[in-house]
């Protein structure tokens, strides 16, 4: 039997009877025992080992540090002192740890859980879990977390535990009753030059909302977040920043989720972008990750409203491992249900949409593929017959035959943005706000049958929470 390399980052007196413990191990072999987490990640780098042992009380272990273990090809199993064991499961699972034990757990044991999650990783099986491989006896006290495995797993232990405050601060994201199928994640993104896209991304969700839909709007545009100035919402924080944070730490649940979130409207909840953009470090793709499992297990629909740059340029500048200022878009395309491209109906627009598209392909190959939306669709830009002319010239030069328009009805978009709300409470029969809900009730259809209808009727309770309702700007003068 080959051996796996094993590092080692567990602190106190846990540390010697382990590793002590693992040189008797047939199959797992200690490269090297880590004094801390940069010693950790600087060998798992090198590629000399296969696995880690890290402590439930390592310092500065986060989500992101797990994601760029797992990045190595380096598979985490989660260690916690044996009373302490059920309170640090949840968060070691919530880090994206592969599976949890006692750390004075026998060696056969760990060497089992090691070698699953290294099978798991190869060879990812939905629905898979390193418990039932184990077995109950063998696994006390440990869980795994495969790639595929339902995320709301986790999502339920931590909110087992967290302490009744009186106020059932979950419902303001309508928490889905056992069993709910997911929600969809659906990403707006659209090349450079303002063509819409938070407009786009407002509306739609607004839309979905008006149609009885539970719906968490995010805005993780890293260069100009501006959601929620388009709803008029106070922004007093990032929210979406502060559900990373939670996430990276591993306490993020519904709970705390919807302490992040404001209410728009009834359906309507919105995570606010960062308020300036260099703060766009704190919208760790890692995180982000964590923060569409517990959306997607809360709310029916996930909208994310993206930013338009798409490069992956840091290895350039950097030797080593480098924050990302596009990895929220990229990683959010990648793991998204749905995807809405928007481009402007204009000569500069429409070039930069055909580019865009074919960009978009080959910066995210996985993403699905894209709904097309062209938005200021008028004669005064591409000439007569505005709609006819758009679609032709997509077609010509895109392959693109099934397009969505949205008439520039720029009174009525001026209107609602100096209201600060959706299209579809101050101008309901404007043509763009028809065109939105178009796009919306495409979703709707494109949606697989999963008998959610009674699950968003269930989760549509009215909400509950300190934030309660988003404070509004003061309408602006006329």
């Amino acid at each position: 039997m080959a051996e796996t390399g094993v590092l080692v980052a567990v602190t106190g007196a846990w540390e010697a009877p382990l590793v002590g413990a693992l040189e008797r191990s047939r199959s797992l072999v200690v490269v090297r025992r880590c004094a801390d987490l940069a010693e950790l990640l600087a060998v798992a780098a090198t590629g000399r080992a296969g696995a880690a042992l890290v402590s439930a009380d390592l310092h500065r272990l986060d989500r992101a540090a797990v994601d760029r273990l797992t990045s190595a090809g380096v598979v985490v199993v989660g260690l916690a002192a044996p009373a302490a064991l059920r309170e640090q499961e949840p968060r070691l699972l919530a880090l994206g740890v592969c599976a949890v034990a006692p750390v004075d757990a026998p060696a056969a044991q760990l060497e089992q859980l090691v070698l699953a999650a290294q099978e798991e990783a190869s060879s990812p099986r939905p629905g898979s879990e390193l418990l039932a491989r184990t077995g109950p006896e063998q696994a006390h006290g440990s869980r795994a977390r495969g790639g595929t495995a339902d995320p709301a797993d986790a999502l339920d232990d931590l909110g087992a535990e967290a302490p009744d405050d009186g106020e059932d601060a979950a419902a303001l994201l309508g928490p889905a009753p056992p069993g709910a199928p997911l929600g969809r994640l659906v990403a707006v993104w659209g090349p450079p030059g303002a063509p819409g896209r938070t407009t786009v991304a407002t509306g739609l969700a607004a839309e979905l909302a008006a149609a009885g839909e539970d719906v968490l709007l995010a805005d993780a545009d890293t260069h100009a977040a501006s959601a929620a100035q388009v709803l008029g919402v106070l922004d007093e924080s990032p929210g979406l920043a502060s559900a990373c944070r939670s996430a990276g730490a591993g306490v993020l649940d519904a709970r705390a989720l919807a302490r992040a979130a404001v209410e728009v409207s009834p359906r309507l909840r919105l995570l606010t972008g960062v308020s300036r953009s260099a703060r766009w470090p704190e919208l760790a793709p890692a995180s982000l990750t964590r923060v569409w499992e517990v959306a997607r297990a809360q709310a029916r629909w996930v909208v994310v409203d993206l930013g338009s740059p798409l490069e992956a340029d840091e290895e350039l500048t950097y030797d080593t491992a480098a924050p990302r200022r596009n990895g929220a878009a990229l990683s959010v395309l990648g793991a998204a249900d749905e995807v809405v491209v928007v481009g402007a109906a204009d000569a500069v627009g429409l070039q930069r949409l055909v580019r865009g598209l074919a960009e978009l392909a080959e910066a995210v190959p996985a993403a699905p593929p894209p709904r097309v939306v062209v938005t200021r669709v008028r004669a005064s830009a591409v000439g007569s017959s505005p709609e006819r002319r758009v679609r032709d010239a997509l077609a010509r030069f895109a392959g693109l035959h099934d397009v969505l328009l949205v008439p520039d009805d720029r009174p009525a978009l001026d209107a609602a943005l100096l209201a600060g709300r959706a299209l579809a409470e101050t101008a309901p029969r404007s043509p763009a706000r028809l065109a939105l809900a178009a796009l919306a009730e495409q979703l709707q259809r494109a949606r697989p049958e999963d008998g959610a209808g009674a699950a968003g009727a269930e989760r549509g309770r009215p909400s509950r929470s300190r934030r309660g309702r988003a404070r509004r700007a003061p309408r602006r003068a006329g």
